[in-house]
């Protein structure tokens, strides 16, 4: 593919009120490096009139090669930091070929095995997810270290998720069988009384004022729907109940609550974290762990709360995802999704507090509110429920996994499906090649054409900033290109990139871990954990090398280059850059 030429634009530091044109040089705004340039100068008077802010962009044409490369950089040679999945499929499939859609896998006994977690993340997965709602501590504790040594010593990059429990009236796990079975018309009775063990038709709930304003002829649902009971009797703060829907009563099953086909609004004086919660929160802040997924969030205060907790007990920076499972969350959806680094639609329990025709189209919405305001966006439950316990998806489950893709979720996720079911690498093929052929529909179609992209930040350089992650994207698809290359400390013009869904694979170079954890959850984006400096050119150099010393990238490739590298020789100056190179 032909050179179409170097793109540079720098932000920041100070520039003369004049406004200058040399034609001799073809320069408007700034002094020319090199030939065949051009400049656009844009600029903007601080407050107070002493201080000039701007911008200026230099188009270049030029041929990146490694001719040139120093002996330091070739001793680079292996440090790049790609994991074995991505690099196994760039291999056989090239770049347009690498999957964009992200996958997350809910551990559990089914898969907890270091030969288990293995094939999954050989399977595609991207995120472990441990729901703190089953097991021990000592048992996530366990997974966490053989998640981190397939990271280290098998090359792998898979993020950690913890998902809280949340403050809900659910079934206790109390070590009986993993599920039981409730026939029409058996008498079950529900309490809160503490006992060891199981008792025949016996459920025991968490929550000790469960039963309270509960009247005889209520419904009791477990888990949206697996199964349903009637109240027939109540006795002290206890519920004697008949099945009227037989289905499996999972363990810790949520339980929701209906009179007269409405919602007994029950949960809600509950607080959105519980003091076990808050122990959890602890122990995966110790942990290490990359994200902590929130439940039953109703309102924005309570993930500012949590954001700011952790950021006084740990450095790393820990991404804290809302989950979206009640109508209350529904009405407040904007300002949950500003304040939280990222959103799980929690189809299962939101499908208990919506009409169930109306999900497809909430589901539709909060996807599109989180690619507007730049926050990545997992579909979650049930979406191969039936795999369960059978080797195969229905076909309705494959047309729903096929809707997510198509509307651009960042993520799909794996609950049962992998944690209990038999057939979890299987689920997770599904989900893979589901995602993979969508995907190429969705670049036939040129789909990205249509999407409108909301303004993110307020400031003159943060617009200017988002405008050039748009133009990239675009520039991206129109001439073909055949990577993205982002040079970035923290992750945030890779995002914005992301959230275009450019046609090329999005290669995001950082020298930050937890920024390379946090972008495994971006669409189309591959994190590289890379030594960077303040040369860009050089980071370049150095990175092509190692692309090309590996045989991931050959002589022809097309790739445009982002920076958002802030220089530490100074903080003033802040370097933002597109540029397109030819490898050579």
């Amino acid at each position: 593919m032909a050179a179409v030429g170097d793109l540079a634009v720098k932000f920041g530091g100070l520039i003369k009120k004049e406004r200058v044109f040399d034609f001799k040089n073809g320069v408007f705004g700034a002094p020319t490096k090199r030939s065949e340039v051009c400049a656009l100068n844009l600029r903007k008077l601080r407050a107070g009139g002493s201080r000039i802010g701007g911008a200026q962009a230099v188009m270049q044409v030029g041929v990146e090669s490694d001719a040139g490369v120093s002996r330091d950089s070739k001793n680079l040679e292996g440090a790049l930091g790609f994991d074995v999945v991505t690099e196994v499929e760039l291999r056989e499939k090239g770049f347009l070929g690498l999957r964009k859609t992200k996958l997350v896998c809910t551990i559990g006994p089914a898969c907890c095995s270091l030969d288990d977690l293995e094939k999954l993340a050989m399977g595609g997965m991207n995120v472990a997810r441990l729901n703190m709602c089953h097991n021990t501590r000592e048992w996530h504790q366990d997974l966490v270290r053989k998640i981190n040594k397939l990271n280290e010593e098998k090359g792998f990059c898979v993020s950690l998720m913890i998902d809280t429990e949340g403050s809900q009236i659910h079934v206790v796990d109390h070590g009986a069988p993993s599920t039981v079975k409730a026939e029409e018309g058996s008498v079950w009775f529900f309490t809160n009384e503490k006992f060891e063990g199981s008792r025949p038709f016996t459920i025991q709930a968490n929550y000790e004022g469960f039963a309270e304003g509960i009247q005889v002829g209520d419904e009791i649902v477990f888990d949206g729907g697996m199964a349903t009971f009637k109240v027939v009797e109540k006795v002290g703060n206890d519920l004697r109940c008949k099945c009227t829907d037989p289905g499996l009563l999972l363990p810790r099953a949520k339980l929701s609550f209906w009179r007269d086909g409405k919602l007994v609004e029950k949960n809600y004086q509950l607080p959105t974290l519980s003091p076990k919660d808050w122990s959890d929160i602890d122990f995966g802040i110790s942990e290490g762990v990359d994200f902590i997924a929130m439940s039953f969030v109703n309102d924005a205060d309570a993930v500012t709360h949590l954001k700011n907790y952790i950021s006084t007990k740990s450095s790393k920076s820990i991404q804290v995802l809302a989950k979206i499972e009640s109508l209350e969350a529904l009405h407040k959806l904007h300002e949950i999704v500003a304040a939280s680094d990222g959103i799980m639609i929690a189809r299962g329990d939101l499908g208990v507090e919506i009409p169930l025709e109306q999900i497809p189209t909430v589901q539709e919405e909060i996807t599109y509110v989180c690619r507007q305001l730049n926050k990545p966006v997992v579909v979650a439950s049930q979406l191969l429920e039936s795999m369960v316990e059978y080797p195969t998806p229905t076909r309705a489950e494959v047309a729903d996994v096929s809707e997510a893709v198509r509307q651009y979720a960042d993520a799909l996720m794996l609950s049962g499906e992998s944690a209990i079911g038999p057939f979890g690498q299987k689920a997770l093929s599904v989900l893979r090649m589901t995602s993979s052929r969508m995907e190429l529909w969705s670049r036939e179609e040129n789909r990205q054409d249509i999407l409108f992209q909301h303004n993110l930040e307020p400031s003159l350089p943060d617009q200017i900033a988002d405008q050039i992650c748009n133009s990239a994207a675009a520039m991206a698809n129109n001439l073909g290109i055949d990577a993205i290359f982002v040079y970035t400390r923290h992750g945030q013009m890779a995002s914005v990139i992301s959230r275009n869904r450019p046609n090329p694979p999005i290669f995001a170079f950082t020298n930050e871990s937890s920024t390379r954890m946090a972008l495994n959850l971006r669409w189309g984006v591959t994190p590289l954990v890379v030594d960077l400096s303040d040369d860009m050119e050089g980071n370049i150099t150095r990175s092509v090398h190692l692309l090309k010393t590996n045989g991931l990238i050959k002589n022809g490739d097309t790739v445009l280059v982002v920076s958002d590298i802030i220089p530490t020789s100074t903080t003033q100056t802040v370097f933002q850059s597109i540029q397109v190179k030819t490898i050579a």
